[in-house]
């Protein structure tokens, strides 16, 4: 009798979930998700349980962030800025992206088009809403980061990806993605430095991809930036806004995550072109209404105050990923190629014969090294591993020794 009542509980159980399940809309079951924080997750409930971690997953610098921030933002609270904020953000925090911009790449915006959003991911997001319908496509880079399919399907479009090719150094091909397009194309996201590969797409094949596209009028763009201030390779970070041409349909993804080690402040800024800054304020309004203001005034003296954190920071990532760079291909039946920016390597594992994912948890379960495996970040991830450089010279040189002891052993 108790085990037939035991049944007919997780029976009742079984149905109350699928009743819950058929009730959530077909856009949300599109969504996707960032491996990343659920293998942080595993790392972290291992090393409660005493396993030494090495975490190379998290996409997140491990530099405090710089002292002057900090202080800025407890001084907006002592000074009593606890209230809302205009949906778009404090004006003078959009002046001074603006000066950031104009400082960098020589550009005059208005801070009538920049929005200020908590964190990178709410542009990637607005911009699909934006742009995508059940009727449209939008391209996006494979391997990317993956909330740009998930923010993709969401939207109701489909996604189609186009290939970053390990042979030319993770950039994409200009001829590619032209022949991709037709007239339900509406959006192509780019990103360069790139997040998982570390690679930064040449001059000459952005030129030739912003040429063909005067056959595509109705395109829009969205270039993913975030990584624009750790560039240390040989190839040149160029940037979409030093292209008039295509300054009334391109969106620009910025912010402060990265560049001052601000990630938890969630932080991030969007350019938007005249014809869609109305309607990316309105999407603001509705989702979360504004940043917190504290964090604004900590950004605006991140912006306006000394910058020798951010190239101490670049230098420290670029002899990190060259240590791992060399490190790694020095291991049999693994390669890799020399990251240019950002701060990941991206090795290709496929002469191993593992899948990415089951390597991934290999490597974590047998030797602590937490690590994502490349399908995490598209199909045609498979076969590479993502590392982050983020982490001190020591752990990675650590790490390096316990995979090639795990490979020794294969």
């Amino acid at each position: 009798m108790y085990k037939l009542h035991k049944k007919l509980l997780f029976f009742l159980f079984i149905c109350k979930c699928c009743h819950c399940f058929k009730m959530i809309t077909n856009r949300s079951l599109n969504l996707g998700t960032e491996t990343a924080f659920s293998v942080l997750a595993k790392a972290n409930k291992l090393a409660e349980q005493g396993k030494e971690i090495i975490n190379l997953g998290i996409g997140q610098p491990d530099f405090l962030t710089p002292e002057h921030i900090v202080e800025a933002g407890i001084k907006a609270l002592r000074d009593g800025h606890h209230g809302y904020t205009q949906a778009s953000g404090i004006p003078k925090l959009r002046e001074a992206v603006c000066s950031d911009i104009f400082r960098r790449h020589n550009v005059e915006i208005s801070p009538e088009n920049i929005l200020i959003v908590p964190g990178g991911k709410v542009i990637i997001f607005f911009s699909s809403m934006l742009l995508g319908d059940h009727d449209r496509e939008i391209l996006y880079p494979n391997p990317g980061f993956p909330i740009y399919e998930s923010a993709i399907r969401f939207s109701g479009a489909k996604p189609v990806p186009y290939r970053l090719k390990e042979n030319i150094g993770f950039s994409f091909s200009a001829d590619d993605i032209l022949n991709k397009l037709n007239k339900k194309t509406s959006l192509i996201i780019i990103n360069s430095p790139s997040n998982p590969t570390g690679g930064i797409i040449p001059k000459e094949e952005i030129d030739k991809l912003i040429e063909g596209l005067e056959n595509h009028p109705n395109t829009m763009l969205m270039s993913d930036e975030i990584y624009d201030q750790f560039c240390f390779g040989e190839t040149r970070f160029t940037s979409l806004l030093n292209y008039p041409s295509i300054k009334d349909r391109l969106i620009i993804l910025n912010g402060w995550s990265k560049t001052y080690a601000m990630t938890g402040w969630r932080l991030g800024y969007g350019v938007f072109p005249d014809t869609l800054i109305d309607a990316a304020d309105k999407l603001a309004v509705n989702v979360h209404s504004c940043v917190n203001a504290s964090a604004q005034y900590a950004a605006l003296e991140a912006l306006n105050g000394p910058q020798d954190c951010v190239s101490m920071m670049n230098n420290a990532f670029k002899k990190r990923s060259k240590i791992m760079f060399e490190q790694l291909n020095k291991l049999d039946l693994i390669s890799c190629n020399d990251p240019q920016g950002a701060f990941y390597c991206f090795p290709n594992i496929s002469k191993l014969n593992f899948s990415s994912l089951d390597f991934q948890n290999k490597l974590l379960n047998e030797t602590g090294i937490a690590a994502i495996a490349g399908t995490s970040f598209g199909e045609f991830g498979e076969g590479y591993l993502r590392f982050s450089c983020a982490s001190s010279e020591e752990s990675i040189k650590r790490a390096i020794e316990k995979l090639s002891l795990l490979l020794s052993n294969l």
